[in-house]
């Protein structure tokens, strides 16, 4: 039972890895890495004001905070 259960993993890794070689790869240039780590510092700090992790999380709208327990008497 082992050996089948091993035997479909295998297959099932052989087709991934058949699939991921056929994926058309762009070839990326220190020109284009540069651009784009331009770009995406731009958007982090145009977005900066937004980010709850920099900004942090209003306590009545923080979906995480621990809820109320409730008594009854």
């Amino acid at each position: 039972m082992t050996s089948n259960s091993n035997l479909s993993n295998m297959r099932r890794l052989v087709e991934q890895l058949k699939l991921e070689a056929s994926v058309e790869r762009i070839k990326v240039t220190e020109r284009l890495v540069s651009q784009a780590a331009a770009e995406l510092q731009q958007y982090c700090l145009q977005n900066a004001a937004k980010d709850a992790l920099l900004v942090g999380v209003p306590t009545g709208s923080n979906p995480f905070r621990e809820p109320r327990s409730c008594a009854v008497v």
